[in-house]
């Protein structure tokens, strides 16, 4: 239980730091680089949620199942 809220407070920070790059290069025309920075914690924060995906996977936390019984 407690590994699916961190997923979901991990993608609620994803969209959040693209939502923040959206309204500073909006507010800024892009002449600063907090979209950049803003952008880098959006694939930073994406891509340790999906080592943490491949970690839990991989010690049976989290476990597939298919739509078909």
């Amino acid at each position: 239980m407690l590994f699916k809220v961190l997923v979901l407070v991990a993608l609620f920070a994803i969209v959040s730091s693209l939502g923040i790059a959206m309204f500073n290069l909006v507010r800024d025309k892009g002449r600063s680089d907090r979209v950049l920075k803003a952008l880098t914690v959006r694939i930073g924060l994406s891509v340790a949620l999906f080592v943490g995906l491949m970690i839990a996977y991989a010690t049976g936390l989290v476990t597939p199942h298919g739509i078909m019984p």
